[in-house]
């Protein structure tokens, strides 16, 4: 099996998806430590958006940054979960948002390949990279599901590789898994 990884280069996929996801993680924890110890408590800030914004606003703004590209870090989501009458029922409708959105960015993947040019484009000028991103496609669906990358820009492109519908949809409950962990290290931070 390990040579098989060598000569397929998975290996070296591998490393350079994770030389591409370590940057962003480090990046959205220090913007976070950075902004709750200089710019606002963000304790302060969850309050205030409980105080003076509905649940439904707050988690139809999720579902929509979800399903395209992920804007809005679901860091500051779970964190805000927190600060809810309820933060284990509003972690898991987030988790469940979530995974709606990147169904939501799959399909848009999907309908996206209907526009001719960005069919060829796709067929024509990315065959190589799309041979791998297939044959990987569960690897890049997981790192997506569970590191602080946007799951809907891999859900987005496993539309587009027509990485079949049921798999995603499997490896893509990796992404409760994401919202257990980080609920509970978030949680204990912002408590």
């Amino acid at each position: 099996m390990h040579q098989y990884y060598v000569y397929t280069g998975f290996y070296t996929f591998l490393k350079d998806a994770l030389k591409k996801a370590l940057p962003p993680i480090l990046l959205v924890v220090a913007a976070i430590v950075l902004i709750h110890f200089f710019v606002i408590d963000l304790n302060t800030a969850l309050q205030y958006v409980i105080d003076n914004y509905s649940n439904l606003l707050v988690l139809t703004l999720f579902f929509v940054s979800e399903s395209i590209l992920g804007i809005i870090p679901p860091e500051l989501f779970i964190a805000w979960s927190d600060k809810t009458s309820n933060p284990i029922l509003y972690l898991t409708l987030i988790a469940i948002l979530s995974y709606a959105g990147g169904a939501v960015s799959y399909f848009t993947g999907r309908a996206t390949l209907k526009i001719p040019s960005v069919h060829n484009y796709l067929e024509v000028k990315m065959e190589k990279h799309l041979k791998n991103a297939r044959k990987w496609g569960g690897f890049l669906i997981l790192v997506g599901a569970l590191l602080p990358l946007p799951f809907a820009v891999a859900s987005l492109a496993a539309g587009m590789i027509r990485f079949e519908f049921k798999y995603w949809a499997l490896f893509g409950l990796a992404r409760f898994v994401r919202y257990a962990i980080y609920g509970a290290a978030i949680f204990s931070l912002v408590s």
